[in-house]
């Protein structure tokens, strides 16, 4: 259920290849003016993932079905609420087991969870939620402080990616490093950054000092990632963010460091961060490493 509830905003996952690819005379269009160094896809198809997609964005938009644009905030709290109640009923398991056989499973479903629940907080981001800015704004920072993540930081951070994606400059996840910056990192930075599997683990250095070549931090309103007129939403929400870290503290308090580390630290740092650099790098580059294009200047012409 936990993995599920990060797809339940995409809709359109389904709508059919046909209807956004267009039909066999469209590929066959494609075939003849793909180039020959284009890589075959497991259909026979050849694709060129630098070429120009012979589709536009809202012929896509126009390919999805009307219902799956209708935003249903009361389902969307469902959703909210279901992922709540099932991390809550797995602490309540695993504080009733304390056992080291139940643990590990505990730590995979946990993070796991952590990580619908951050996907909840995205759409908030996105609007997607609901009609209603505040509800999701204040959803978003319910989900999001829960674990860890400035909302509204995040939130403008993650739109400047998708108005720049793909861009070597501007973009703000996973971008490769252009050489001569490279060359300037000390070897800790490259070390951490480049070798498997600590870049993994790099979301919450991201937030605090971005990428390498970038500065600026999600948590300061000043910094360069912020209009003037953000800089208010950034401070709410990491004052969100910083009464959550109070409220672990007193939890662990009481009932220790270590059993606070069992419960929340190895989901959140090991489960959790691990799922989301994954699919962030997934969804950012190449596995050729040669044919996906990155751009400067303007960006995509």
């Amino acid at each position: 259920m936990a993995v599920i509830s990060g797809l339940r905003h995409s809709s359109f996952l389904n709508t059919s290849a046909e209807q956004i690819n267009g039909g066999p005379e469209e590929k066959e269009r494609m075939k003849q003016n793909t180039p020959a160094a284009a890589t075959v896809t497991a259909g026979g198809e050849a694709f060129d993932p630098a070429a120009p997609p012979p589709f536009r964005i809202a012929d896509i938009r126009a390919a999805i079905p009307a219902h799956c644009w209708v935003k249903d905030p009361w389902r969307s709290l469902s959703y909210v609420v279901q992922d709540v109640a099932a991390a809550v009923g797995l602490v309540a398991a695993a504080v009733y087991f304390d056992s080291w056989a139940f643990w590990p499973v505990y730590w995979v479903a946990q993070g796991t969870l952590f990580w619908a629940i951050f996907v909840l907080g995205h759409d908030c981001g996105h609007g997607s939620f609901s009609d209603n800015p505040t509800l999701n704004n204040v959803v978003g920072h319910f989900l999001h402080s829960s674990i860890l993540v400035p909302y509204h930081g995040w939130r403008i951070s993650h739109k400047t990616h998708h108005q720049n994606h793909g861009h070597v400059e501007n973009d703000e996840s996973w971008v490769p490093l252009p050489e001569k910056l490279y060359k300037k990192l000390d070897y800790s930075t490259k070390f951490f950054r480049y070798k498997i599997p600590f870049p993994m683990f790099a979301y919450p250095i991201y937030l605090w000092s971005r990428s390498p070549g970038k500065s600026g931090s999600h948590f300061n309103p000043y910094s360069a990632l912020f209009r003037a007129d953000e800089r208010k939403f950034v401070m709410t929400s990491t004052i969100c963010w910083a009464a959550m870290v109070a409220f672990l503290f007193c939890v662990s308090t009481i009932i220790g460091a270590l059993s606070l580390f069992k419960v929340y630290g190895v989901p959140y740092l090991i489960i959790f961060v691990m799922w989301l650099d994954t699919d962030d790098v997934s969804a950012t580059t190449d596995d050729d490493g040669q044919k996906l294009p990155w751009y400067r200047g303007k960006g995509r012409d």
